[in-house]
C-alpha cells in the first residue's frame, strides 16, 4: 500500500515524492542510457561493505565511485586501474529538473555523481545515511535525487537520529522521483523489499528495478 496514494507528498521538511515524474518514453531512454554506460570494463559491479561482506545489489558509478563504509574515489575496481565514467550530461539535466520540481530555483546545487543500482527481486538495501560527500555538501543541505525504474519497491525513509521508528514507507514505481536535502539530508533510507513483475509493459524485457541516485560530492 503507498501511503501517499501516489499523489506528490512532502514526506518531511526537505523531503519530496513525486509519482509518475517520468514519462514512459522519457524511462525507455534512461533505461537504454543505462545499458549504455553500464558495459565494462567500467560497468556494474558487486559493492562489498569495508570488511568485504558484498552487498545484494549491483552498481554503477558515474563521476565517482563510492566504497560502502570508506570513501569516494576515481576508479572502479580495488586496484586502481579501471577509471570510472564521466558523470553524463544527461543526469546532470535531470538532476537540475528534479532539483526545480522540489526545491524550486533558488538555491545552489551542482550534481557531480550518480549511483545507479540494479535490483533483482530479492535484493534489498538496509537503513543507511548517505554521509559519504564533503562536510559542506552535506552542511548545505544539498539534495540525494532519486529516480526509479522498472519493478516497484518499499522505501522505507526514516529520521536523522536512528535507523528505528519514526520512519515512512513509500512504494516507489517506475517513474517515480524521491528527493531529500535540507534539514532530511541526513535521513536514514532503505530499500526493504522489491515486488517483482510490476515494471510497466511498455519498457520491455526489463527485470527487476533500477535506481538512479544523483548528488552533488563536494570533492574537488
Amino acid at each position: 500500500m503507498n501511503l501517499f496514494e501516489r499523489e506528490p507528498a512532502t514526506v518531511a521538511p526537505g523531503a519530496f515524492f513525486v509519482p509518475s515524474w517520468l514519462s514512459i518514453e522519457e524511462q525507455i531512454t534512461l533505461i537504454e542510457l543505462c545499458r549504455q554506460w553500464g558495459k565494462p570494463p567500467a560497468g556494474f559491479v558487486v559493492p562489498r561493505m569495508a570488511g568485504g561482506t558484498p552487498l545484494s545489489i549491483k552498481s554503477l558509478y558515474l563521476g565517482w565511485n563510492w566504497r560502502p563504509g570508506r570513501h569516494y574515489t576515481k576508479f572502479v575496481d580495488e586496484q586502481e586501474q579501471v577509471s570510472v565514467r564521466e558523470f553524463p550530461a544527461e543526469l546532470a539535466q535531470l538532476a537540475q529538473r528534479a532539483y526545480r520540481r522540489t526545491f524550486g530555483a533558488s538555491g545552489s546545487f551542482v550534481p557531480d555523481a550518480a549511483i545507479i543500482n540494479w535490483y533483482d527481486e530479492n535484493a534489498t538495501l538496509s537503513l543507511h545515511q548517505d554521509k559519504g560527500e564533503a562536510n559542506s555538501a552535506i552542511a548545505r543541505g544539498s539534495p540525494v535525487i532519486t529516480v526509479s525504474l522498472g519493478d516497484s519497491a518499499l522505501f522505507r525513509f526514516g529520521n536523522t537520529a536512528t535507523r528505528s521508528k519514526p520512519y515512512r514507507d513509500v512504494t516507489l514505481e517506475s517513474g517515480d522521483l524521491f528527493v531529500f536535502g535540507g534539514p532530511s539530508r541526513m535521513a536514514y533510507h532503505g530499500i526493504v523489499k522489491l515486488y517483482a513483475r510490476t515494471a510497466p509493459p511498455a519498457l520491455g524485457p526489463l527485470r527487476g528495478r533500477l535506481s538512479i541516485t544523483i548528488r552533488e560530492t563536494g570533492l574537488a
